[in-house]
């Protein structure tokens, strides 16, 4: 069969930048693979060093999915009613947000400790100092968003109206219950894992909701992934069939909702300047040191906007910009902020946002975009509107739940890509990773034997 099309990226972030442990300004960098990650208002990243050492045991290996009917009757004496069926396990993965202003500490101390994204000096010390010195203006920020991260709420909502209509859609498979799993806030992957095992779940597709991958947020939940099911697998004899939905940026369900939201922002201008209104798709950026390792993101983020203006017919001027960039080192751009400044002194006052890699509402879109450049260009006198998140949008919500449908329908593990590390990376859990996800050995007794060997 052909190739999945390509099918990542919402980021709740932190603020105040950072590099290391010494602070330059009022944004946090997150280190990363040099990775789109940002914390707050803005985004930042550190270099990443090669992983120490590749982990002891070998990969838990994947399992293809077999299309299960109802469990079978039970063969006691006398018993009636079949075994409930268990559902079929969505895995919404994201990175998560402070729930809280209470939770923020616990948000930082988590990223900061860890060493896939980021290697400290004597981590186990560095971390809690460092989480502890910026819990005091990241607590600020979230409070003027409304006192906490929304991306928990849009992720419930988003993974139940998108399981009622798999249900709907899928009744072989059915029923289907989504699970969040965030990598720095809570419910975290263990969470999930913990859940799946309690309800019983045999099958479970990993789903990215970030549609445009980059090493630093899909790359990174899935280590997170193959780290957890491993360990669980073994103490707990977790046994899950489960594939990968690891990006879908040209999904005519995801273009045709961003485009429905475009043109319904640009309604809102006045009649006379509607036509003139000048579109800037912004996505978290990357420092080029990433982008020359081989990240796929830059080009997967360009193909959504490509497919979007294809299907506006390309009724407006548009520029793909970048945000959230931190510190000296040369990255992806350009700037959104400075695209702004730039229109701005060319005389063209109306302008769209677009937040082209998020797929809900977080700290980049209401702090950032929103209370940070928004008002200064208005300050300017210039009329600039950001277009609004997908959250729970019925077209978005058909999106995924048609983006899970085709992906029980085809069958495939994950995408081609996926299986291919970028040609320079220097992470070795990337290699463990995915060869635990391309792998299709598959029969039950795999999953137990890895178990008993343990």
């Amino acid at each position: 069969p052909p190739p999945r099309p390509p099918h990542t990226q919402n980021f709740d972030m932190l603020g105040a930048r950072t590099i290391g442990a010494a602070t330059v300004g009022r944004r946090m960098a997150l280190p990363a693979p040099g990775i789109p990650f940002s914390a707050g208002g803005a985004a930042a990243a550190l270099r990443r060093s090669i992983a120490p050492a590749m982990l002891a045991s070998p990969p838990v290996p994947l399992r293809r999915f077999s299309a299960r009917g109802t469990a079978p009757a039970a063969a006691a004496a006398g018993e009636s009613k079949p075994s409930p069926k268990p559902p079929t396990g969505v895995m919404m993965m994201n990175l998560g947000g402070p729930e809280t202003l209470e939770d923020v500490n616990d948000f930082l101390l988590r990223l900061f400790s860890d060493r896939d994204l980021i290697q400290l000096p004597l981590q186990s010390v560095s971390a809690p100092l460092i989480a502890k010195r910026r819990t005091p203006s990241i607590i600020e920020q979230y409070a003027k968003i409304g006192g906490g991260s929304p991306i928990k709420k849009w992720t419930q909502k988003q993974g139940e109206l998108m399981c009622k209509v798999l249900d709907e859609t899928c009744p072989d498979t059915a029923p289907h219950k989504p699970y969040i799993a965030f990598r720095y806030a809570r419910p975290l992957t263990e969470d999930a894992l913990q859940e799946m095992k309690a309800d019983g779940v045999r099958r479970a597709i990993a789903f990215t909701q970030y549609p445009q991958y980059s090493c630093s947020t899909t790359g990174s939940s899935l280590n997170e992934l193959y780290r957890r099911y491993s360990e669980l697998s073994k103490q707990d004899g977790l046994d899950i069939d489960w594939s990968v939905i690891d990006r879908w940026p040209t999904h005519k369900g995801l273009v045709g909702a961003f485009a429905t939201n475009i043109e319904a922002a640009l309604r809102e201008f006045p009649a006379d300047v509607r036509d003139d209104v000048y579109i800037l798709f912004s996505a978290h950026s990357l420092p080029m040191k990433t982008v020359e390792r081989g990240d796929p993101y830059p080009q997967e983020v360009a193909a959504t906007v490509q497919h979007v203006m294809d299907r506006l017919d390309h009724s407006h001027p548009y520029r793909l910009v970048w945000q959230s960039k931190v510190g000296p080192a040369a990255w992806l751009g350009p700037q959104t902020e400075a695209s702004l400044e730039g229109l701005h002194k060319q005389g063209r006052t109306n302008v769209l946002l677009v937040p082209i890699a998020f797929t809900s509402d977080h700290i980049e879109t209401l702090f950032e975009l929103d209370l940070e450049y928004i008002a200064d260009a208005k300050a300017k006198g210039m009329d600039v509107r950001r277009c609004a998140s997908l959250n729970a949008d019925d077209h978005f919500i058909q999106a995924i739940a048609d983006v899970v449908r085709e992906h029980l329908a085809d069958g495939r593990q994950s995408s081609t890509q996926l299986a291919h590390r970028c040609p320079g990376c220097v992470n070795p859990v990337c290699a463990e990773t995915k060869a635990f996800i391309s792998s299709a050995r598959g029969a039950a007794a795999d999953g137990r034997a890895v178990a008993a060997e343990s």
